[in-house]
């Protein structure tokens, strides 16, 4: 089953952050949102999570069913791990907060971390914590707003690999933005190019940079999305 959003429009008085956005992500899908800053990534994915309300358009999931995972962490660095699951599982009201805990640890590979404080483990370790509580509720969409922004590169690529395994094993649907395109690039199957609150582009990496290819003097990804921005006025 697929999410969608049709037509999504969200203004803040006289600006427009979103105008008539729509796309599609299937399970096990993983969807970047990229473009400049302003371009309404954050907007959105608050939209999808529940969190906004849009003054126009559809969204197929209900805010139930979608797990939000903020680029600001809401877990507390004085519990274990365990509390923090445990804690955040009995606010979602899970039937059995205890077995989804378990569950949890081991689908993050923390089960041997359990017990330690948060605030002790490493920044990577917090957001597999922080994209867990997401989880907690076994939504079929996840949300992740600029999760490896504050991690260094061997962090961001064991937190990828888990995310990665996430959408492939469990067939979660996956959207989340980034302002490193070739991290969406490596991991996106898809990606959505956002600027001035429309969407651009939506395809494959491998189809956004063929878009700038022919008489263009792009040669990787980044400079790619550079450019494609630019001729585009943005």
């Amino acid at each position: 089953m697929t999410t969608d959003a049709r037509g999504v429009t969200k203004r803040f008085g006289s600006r427009v952050a979103l105008r008539d956005v729509s796309f599609s992500v299937a399970e096990g899908e993983l969807l970047a949102i990229i473009g400049p800053n302003g371009a309404g990534k954050t907007t959105l994915l608050s939209i999808l999570a529940g969190i906004l309300r849009a003054d126009a358009g559809q969204l197929s999931r209900p805010p139930r069913e979608v797990g939000w995972v903020p680029q600001q962490p809401a877990v507390y660095g004085k519990l274990s791990v365990r509390e923090n699951l445990r804690l955040f599982a009995r606010l979602e009201k899970v039937a059995d907060p205890d077995a989804v805990v378990a569950r949890m640890l081991e689908q993050t590979g923390l089960g041997d971390r359990a017990d330690d404080e948060l605030g002790t483990l490493s920044g990577g370790n917090r957001q597999r914590v922080n994209i867990a509580v997401g989880l907690l509720a076994d939504p079929p969409l996840l949300l992740l707003d600029e999760p490896s922004s504050s991690l260094d590169p061997r962090q961001r690529e064991r937190l990828w690999e888990f995310v990665d395994g996430l959408a492939r094993r469990a067939g979660t649907a996956v959207v989340f933005t980034t302002h490193n395109v070739a991290e969406a690039e490596r991991w996106a199957d898809r990606v959505l190019v956002l600027a001035d609150g429309e969407v651009i582009f939506t395809g494959t990496p491998g189809e956004l940079r063929a878009a700038e290819i022919e008489g263009g003097d792009a040669t990787d990804f980044e400079g790619a999305f550079v450019r494609f921005l630019r001729e585009r006025g943005h």
